[in-house]
């Protein structure tokens, strides 16, 4: 069939007057190229689900791609499971509750018992529901921090965390097998779940924080989301006061009007919540993602309020836990830093790294505490298995009193852990691109032809990740070290049209705090100038 054909094909499918108009309109206007990039594939159902711009056809986010994820899905969990059901939750993106409500319907009519999450929540409320509900499987609507046109359908099973090969594989699979969603089963006798399941999650979260101080000047932005609600009654049950909210981010809001991406690591992003923290003289600062996995983490300086860096904060959590005397595994990507596993040690406890994601941290046994760079955290495994920018947040803002009534900071903490472990510096050459040659073409080179030095230092070993490193699955990376202890690690974003260079530096702390962190962050701006130039990226 030409890309005319299947364009034809899918409008006579389409439950979507929306997308079955767009489509028509393309065909009308003879937009034979659009068409035929829209037929070129289908979005690829891999560990991170789907994720994709909003659209008509196989190659973007719409009705008839969700419709045919959920009947793949359930024919996976009637295969595998003895009495199969799923919870689907949902954030407040464009179309993510129709989406929800799709795979309910259709996830019922297929014999999977299906609840529905009651409103848009966060993505950790989806995640705790599955243990807490017994559940099969769980689905979750939403991009995360992607751009507002982008919208995705993370998956779930029984354990909490997010699957991994070959759970993966074997529902593309199924899913592949799906005829015409217009002929699919439907039925609206789900479940649509109350409010207890979120009242259950907040009572699970608030129990995490121990006894101690509770002063402490918060201000706080859920970046358009929906974290703002269940974050100030967290904090309201574990005996904090009510955030100080940027108000003109406080309500969620699929344009997110004020921001170019909604991800707290983006440049600008956290601008008005920094200026809001300013006019409060705020202890802290705290921002979650839109659907309010990821947690960010500012402070005040002697200059104004800045951004700890995503190892910085989980360093910070984990030296929160291991003080507390909490035994079991402490688990970071390969991308993260390498600090936690001095920490860990010092303590007695088991330190393991996983590949990027943390559908990896999530399974790893034993695990008491992971982070990833990009600000993620799981601080309660037995609430859910992957990261959780709720809980996280309220440690953090336990920790952060705690230090307060001892006249103390987080900064200061994070002085304390760089004299016992030597100051690690970490930073990211990350480059968006709008074609994915740019990033094939750039991880070619490093295979073929990697740098012999970076920032004056020899480049001693190139691992490439595809090949496996240090027992983990093979994925596309490449590692570079250096003499003295400096590494890079450089991989194309799961989720976004990225290269990501993660880059740290260890300097030891002999006399000077302030001498090794000079040298530590000019050493990590040197690495990224060179690599950059040897990528072609500068």
């Amino acid at each position: 069939m030409t890309s005319l054909d299947l364009a034809r094909d899918w409008i006579s499918q389409d439950p979507d007057p929306q997308t079955r108009d767009e489509l028509t309109a393309l065909i009308d206007a003879g937009e034979r190229a659009e068409i035929a990039a829209r037929f070129a594939g289908r979005l690829q159902f891999g560990t991170a689900g789907l994720r994709g711009e909003l659209g008509a056809g196989p190659m973007r986010m719409n009705r008839v791609t969700v419709a045919r994820a959920a009947a793949g899905l359930a024919q996976h969990l009637l295969g595998t499971a003895s009495d199969p059901s799923v919870v689907v939750g949902y954030d407040a993106r464009t179309n993510s509750d129709v989406f929800a409500r799709d795979t309910a319907e259709i996830m019922q009519a297929a014999g999977v018992r299906a609840m529905l999450l009651p409103e848009h929540l966060p993505t950790p409320v989806l995640a705790f529901a599955i243990g807490h509900l017994g559940a099969s499987a769980g689905v979750m609507v939403t991009a995360s921090h992607n751009p507002p046109r982008d919208n995705g359908y993370k998956v779930y099973l029984a354990d909490t965390s997010q699957i991994v090969p070959p759970a993966d594989a074997e529902i593309a699979a199924c899913i592949d097998a799906v005829g015409r969603v217009d002929e699919l089963g439907r039925d609206t006798g789900y479940r649509v779940l109350g409010p207890d399941v979120a009242e259950a999650y907040l009572d699970a979260v608030a129990a995490l924080v121990p006894d101690g101080p509770r002063d402490l000047v918060v201000a706080y932005t859920p970046m358009h989301g929906v974290g703002g609600r269940l974050l100030g009654a967290a904090a309201e049950r574990a005996g904090f006061a009510d955030p100080l909210v940027v108000e003109q981010q406080a309500q969620p809001d699929p344009a997110f009007p004020t921001v170019a991406f909604p991800n707290p690591e983006e440049p600008g992003a956290m601008d008005l919540a920094l200026a809001l923290a300013a006019s409060v003289d705020a202890d802290v600062v705290i921002a979650n993602d839109p659907d309010a996995d990821r947690c960010a983490v500012g402070v005040r300086t002697a200059d104004g309020h800045r951004m700890l860096t995503g190892d910085q904060v989980g360093v910070l959590l984990a030296e929160s836990l291991l003080s507390r005397g909490v035994e079991g595994s402490y688990a970071c990507s390969i991308v993260s830093s390498d600090l936690l596993g001095r920490q860990a040690a010092a303590h007695g406890q088991p330190w393991q790294q996983t590949l990027t994601g943390f559908k990896w941290i999530g399974k790893v046994e034993g695990l008491v505490f992971g982070y990833e760079e990009a600000l993620g955290y799981c601080v309660a495994p037995h609430i859910a298995r992957d990261k959780d920018g709720i809980s996280a947040a309220l440690l953090i803002l336990s920790l952060a009193a705690s230090l307060k009534a001892e006249g103390r900071t987080l900064l200061d903490l994070l002085d304390d852990i760089y004299r016992r472990h030597g100051w690690h510096a970490t930073g990211q050459l990350a480059v968006r691109v709008d074609d994915l040659a740019v990033i094939a073409t750039a991880m070619e080179r490093l295979r073929t032809r990697p740098p012999r030095t970076l920032a004056g230092a020899t480049v001693s070993s190139v691992d490439d990740l595809a090949l496996g490193y240090r027992g983990l699955p093979p994925t596309d990376g490449i590692r570079l070290g250096l003499d003295g202890g400096s590494r890079i690690i450089c991989r194309p974003s799961g989720t976004e049209p990225k290269l990501k260079c993660y880059v740290e530096a260890v300097v030891a702390v002999d006399e000077s705090l302030d001498a090794a962190r000079e040298t530590a962050a000019a050493t990590v701006d040197a690495i990224i100038a060179d690599l950059s130039a040897h990528l072609g990226l500068s």
